[in-house]
């Protein structure tokens, strides 16, 4: 298993030519607040919400509208330029980074890591739900305590797996 920083793995122009490639793809134009989320989402190391996405752009647009960038985002996710990262928090969060990679989100604190592992790129799905339906996009969210509420608790050396247990 692999952690990973997004800025790494992703070359934020290279991102901003596959993005207008969807967008023409869509039908859509790249307008400059599109263009002003999207470098926002990916350009981000964390997984922004649409506040956050919102307080960022506006740095450089002091006009746009957060309905506009709330808008924007939930656009990227239906041309799959971006999507919502899956897990139990009720505030949703974005990730512009498409390459595969996996989550891991602290219960206590809620930061979302991107790790990845081969493994879960090749979970198999069972029959009755590939014979039914047709699958898109596989994901997994490990939810736990991250590294620093371990820390802080003074959780260090002790398994907290209940399932290996």
């Amino acid at each position: 298993m692999e952690t990973h920083d997004r800025k790494e793995v992703t070359d934020v122009d290279d991102a901003l030519a596959a993005f207008q490639d969807r967008c023409h793809g869509a039908g859509m134009r790249v307008t400059p607040q599109r263009e002003a989320v999207f470098r926002a989402l990916v350009a981000s190391d964390d997984h922004p919400t649409a506040e956050a996405v919102y307080r960022r752009v506006r740095r450089e647009m002091p006009h746009i509208s957060f309905d506009t960038v709330n808008r924007t985002l939930n656009t990227l996710c239906r041309i799959g330029a971006a999507f919502i990262v899956p897990g139990s928090d009720t505030v949703r969060h974005f990730d512009g980074d498409l390459s595969s990679h996996q989550h891991f989100r602290c219960v206590k604190c809620k930061r979302i890591i991107d790790f990845h592992d081969n493994a879960f790129d090749n979970i198999t799905l069972p029959g009755e739900l590939a014979q039914r339906f047709v699958v898109l996009r596989k994901t997994v969210c490990v939810e736990g305590l991250c590294d620093r509420c371990v820390a802080e608790a003074g959780l260090h050396g002790e398994h907290t797996d209940r399932e290996e247990q």
